[in-house]
């Protein structure tokens, strides 16, 4: 029910009015601060309404969000968890080059795998989760395409298991279908917004440990309640940030996509929550749609 709601939400925000249309100046909502994302939506998970969106439906690569829908691709499986997989030749990223200090040979669980894609954001790992599928690679892209039109996400497309590939590409609109339906399951919340990871791999004389951390530093910050997160860059998708996270016991979720300079997501999802919480305490715990158009600039 609450998926089907959000769309009516979605649906309000791309066709209606502003809000604020045709009320007195001090009855406006107050408009979010500039935010520095190409494509913005920000969803009240409680209400599946749409509270303010910018260019939601432009289709663009999502870099490595993409691992979201591996992760659930994985976990439909119901491939055991606890299986030794290896790093392979195979797994190394030939296409944008990245490096990776999981090395060939390295040998972990497909859980941890999944921990580092998810966390880390490893590229290695998500690649091996996808190789390692019935059937191959092909199969599993072909269950993450299924998947996602299951979800409804009509704008989505994936070619490969870690989004290095700039084919791989959504809409703000279709990810927060994503971003609800990875928040039903516990190892995604759970991993997605762990702090760090610590493995142990073998080496020429001893094994040593190696340390991860989570690629969205809001994670450790005592100001964010994030129930789930997901951080993706390639030089085509720009910085791109995906959350669900309470903000003044509100759950919303946050897509922030193609955001410019290294930090402009995080500022972006800060700047995000403290109007928000204006807002609620404002309005008396009630939020509204501040912005029917989703090409109006903030």
């Amino acid at each position: 029910m609450r998926r089907s709601t959000m769309a009516l939400g979605l649906s309000a925000l791309l066709v209606t009015a502003p809000a604020w249309a045709g009320k007195s100046s001090e009855d406006r909502i107050p408009s979010p601060p500039r935010l520095h994302s190409s494509a913005v939506l920000v969803v009240d998970q409680e209400q599946g309404e749409a509270i303010f969106g910018k260019n939601v439906g432009a289709v663009q690569p999502i870099a490595s969000i993409t691992k979201l829908m591996t992760a659930m691709v994985v976990l439909d499986a119901k491939l055991p968890l606890d299986e030794t997989l290896e790093i392979v030749h195979e797994d190394l990223d030939f296409v944008k080059g990245t490096r990776s200090r999981l090395q060939v040979g390295t040998q972990l669980t497909r859980g941890e795998l999944l921990k580092l894609a998810l966390m880390a954001s490893e590229n290695r790992a998500a690649a091996a989760l996808g190789r390692s599928y019935p059937g191959g690679i092909g199969a599993f892209v072909e269950a993450m395409n299924r998947k996602a039109a299951e979800l409804g996400m009509t704008d989505t497309r994936f070619v490969d298991s870690t989004g290095l590939h700039p084919q791989n590409v959504s809409t703000a609109q279709d990810l927060v279908k994503m971003v609800e339906a990875g928040y039903s399951y516990e190892v995604i919340r759970d991993f997605t917004t762990s702090e760090s990871h610590i493995i142990e791999v073998e080496g020429r004389s001893r094994n040593r440990l190696v340390s991860f951390s989570n690629s969205n530093r809001l994670v450790r910050s005592s100001s964010w309640d994030i129930g789930l997160s997901k951080t993706g860059y390639i030089s085509e998708a720009g910085r791109c940030l995906v959350m669900q996270a309470k903000i003044a016991a509100r759950p919303v979720i946050i897509v922030l996509l193609d955001s410019w300079g290294k930090l402009s997501r995080i500022g972006d999802a800060n700047r995000i929550k403290q109007w928000v919480e204006a807002e609620l305490k404002r309005s008396e715990g009630k939020l509204r749609i501040s912005n029917g158009s989703p090409t109006t600039q903030m």
